[in-house]
């Protein structure tokens, strides 16, 4: 059976996807999550296919992955995957997401680090926080790397508000605007002719 914490980590991660309900069943959908007992939440991971065949329970990020669950991607590599958070801290808050499953026990991967300084900088550019932080976390057996922009004081524990599909579509919008191309300064060219002109005397 689910200890009490795994139970309140997967009903946090269940209840990040039920923002996607449609708005008249997703109050419902909620009230039901929270009631659920241990047992209930396990039985609901079965349901869902949630479980592997082992029947050990499969890493939500995993699911993500993999598809299973829903979620708004701003860019991929060949190791991971950049999500939007649908419980951010700040506006513009990233989830990378390793497709190993690992924990970092010995830092962050090279590979990792710089597609997460990749989505850093386009963080800054697009949204222009005061600064970007990058925060890793491991959750599920699963290492993860938060990209935070800090527009005031904002830090990796302040607290979550939960952005609509609309707020996520209108930021998807902002990342694909192309910038607009710099058109370089004409370069003024300045001909000075210094040289006195030598002329011969004119012969009567």
């Amino acid at each position: 059976m689910l200890s009490g914490e795994q139970t309140a980590r997967i009903k946090e991660q269940i209840l990040k996807q039920v923002e996607n309900f449609p708005e008249d069943k997703r109050e419902l959908a909620k009230q039901q999550i929270e009631a659920m007992s241990p047992e209930e939440i396990e039985e609901f991971i079965k349901k869902n296919k949630l479980v592997s065949g082992q029947g050990e329970q499969e890493c939500i990020f995993c699911s993500i992955n993999e598809g299973k669950i829903h979620s708004h991607k701003l860019e991929e590599n060949k190791f991971a995957i950049a999500i939007f958070e649908i419980n951010p801290i700040s506006r513009g808050h990233i989830l990378i997401i390793p497709k190993k499953h690992e924990q970092f026990k010995e830092g962050v991967p090279k590979r990792l680090e710089t597609f997460a300084k990749k989505i850093s900088k386009k963080v800054k550019t697009k949204l222009k926080p005061a600064k970007v932080e990058i925060h890793p976390a491991n959750l599920f057996g699963h290492g993860i790397l938060n990209v935070l922009p800090i527009y005031e004081d904002e830090n990796i524990d302040s607290e979550r508000h939960k952005a609509s599909p609309e707020e996520i579509e209108e930021l998807k919008k902002e990342f694909e605007k192309k910038s607009a191309p710099r058109v370089p300064k004409p370069t003024k060219i300045k001909a000075e002719i210094n040289e006195k002109l030598w002329l011969p005397k004119r012969i009567p």
